[in-house]
């Protein structure tokens, strides 16, 4: 067992986390598409570039936190009982 948060589960088959079982991760993941898609509606028309600034950290703070908070982290899985 991981010693921080468990906000998302792991995949069963390859790398990285699955949906979210608190929840905090469901609050976050929902909070970053409504932020992605909010600003994609109000920025991208207007100015892409201003909305890939915003998006792209946006993107990698989300990742990190899933990262941090998956349970027993992200790893390969091959979809076996481990």
């Amino acid at each position: 067992m991981s010693e921080g948060p468990e906000w998302f589960a792991p995949k069963s088959h390859g790398y990285g986390t699955g949906l979210p079982i608190s929840w905090q991760g469901w609050l976050l993941l929902i909070g970053f598409l409504l932020v992605a898609i909010v600003s994609g509606v109000i920025l991208a028309p207007l100015n892409v570039f201003a909305y890939l600034a915003l998006l792209i950290p946006l993107t990698v703070a989300f990742v990190l936190i899933a990262r941090n908070t998956t349970r027993d982290g992200w790893r390969w899985r091959w979809g076996d009982d481990e």
